[in-house]
C-alpha cells in the first residue's frame, strides 16, 4: 500500500494497551492510524483528521461511545464505524445499530477477525460513492404541524416564512427528530450535539429551544412540540409520526 493511498483509521479507546496494540497491528497492515484516549479527543480528531474508518469503544471517560457515535452520525452518515466493547448486552448492540454503527465486536476479540472486518468495511465504502446504501436516521425533509425542514439546503418553512438554519440548528433538530417522544437531558444534548463532556455548565441548549419555539410553535409560551421536562431536559413530540 503506497503512502499516498493509505487509509486513515481513528481508534477511540481509553485502554492504552489495547489502543497501542490495535495501532501497531493496523499499521503493519499498511494503514495510517491515530489514537484518541477519550470521546472528546475522538470527536476533535474526527473533525480535523477526517479518517476513513473509526474504531470506537463504548465505555469512554467523559463522553461515552454511543454519544460519540450519535454526534458523528448527525453530520456524517457514510464513514464506517466499528464498535469494540466489553458490553455483551443485546440492548447495547441494538442501540449501536440504531444509532448507525456498521459493525460490532465484543472484547476480548480475535485479532485476525478484527483486521478482516476493518478490511471489509473499507472495501465496502470504496464500492459505493453515492448515498444510495446509507440509511438515514432522519429523512432529507421533515414535516411536523405546519412546519417543514429541508436538511439538504438547511432551510425551514414555518409561521415566520422561509428561514435559513445554522449548522448547529440542523444538528440539534436532527437529534430531536430522531428521538421523537424520548426525553433528552441537557447533558445528553450537549454530549451528542456539541461534543461537550459531562458536567459542562451552559445554557446553550436552553437558548436553542427558545429559538425553535419562536420558529415552530404557534404559541412559544405554550409549546406543543418542543416541551420542557422539569429536572430532566426536553422532549420533541410529533404525534403524527407515532
Amino acid at each position: 500500500m503506497e503512502s499516498s493511498d493509505k487509509k486513515r483509521i481513528l481508534v477511540i479507546e481509553d485502554e492504552k494497551h489495547i489502543a497501542e496494540g490495535l495501532k501497531l497491528n493496523l499499521s503493519l497492515q499498511g494503514y495510517d492510524v491515530k489514537i484518541a484516549a477519550n470521546g472528546f479527543l475522538g470527536l476533535q480528531e474526527w473533525k480535523e483528521w477526517q479518517p476513513d474508518l473509526i474504531v470506537l469503544d463504548i465505555m469512554l471517560p467523559g463522553i461515552d461511545g454511543l454519544s460519540v457515535l450519535q454526534n458523528i452520525r448527525l453530520e456524517d452518515e457514510k464513514i464506517p464505524i466499528l464498535i469494540l466493547s466489553a458490553k455483551v448486552a443485546t440492548d447495547d448492540k441494538v442501540k449501536g445499530l440504531k444509532f448507525g454503527v456498521d459493525d460490532y465486536l465484543t472484547k476480548p476479540f480475535d485479532l485476525e477477525e478484527f483486521l478482516l472486518r476493518v478490511e471489509r468495511l473499507l472495501t465496502r465504502v470504496s464500492w459505493s460513492t453515492s448515498n444510495e446504501d446509507v440509511v438515514s436516521l432522519v429523512p432529507s425533509t421533515y414535516t411536523f404541524g405546519g412546519n417543514q425542514i429541508n436538511f439538504e439546503n438547511a432551510t425551514a418553512l414555518c409561521k415566520a416564512g422561509k428561514i435559513s438554519l445554522t449548522i448547529q440548528e440542523v444538528k440539534l433538530l436532527k437529534l430531536f427528530f430522531a428521538n421523537n417522544g424520548k426525553p433528552l437531558s441537557r447533558s445528553k444534548l450537549l454530549e451528542i450535539g456539541w461534543g461537550y463532556t459531562k458536567g459542562t455548565s451552559t445554557r446553550t441548549v436552553d437558548n436553542f429551544i427558545v429559538r425553535f419555539r419562536k420558529y415552530f410553535e404557534d404559541n412559544p409560551q405554550k409549546p406543543v412540540y418542543f416541551k420542557s421536562l422539569r429536572s430532566v431536559g426536553y422532549v420533541f413530540e410529533n404525534d403524527t409520526e407515532k
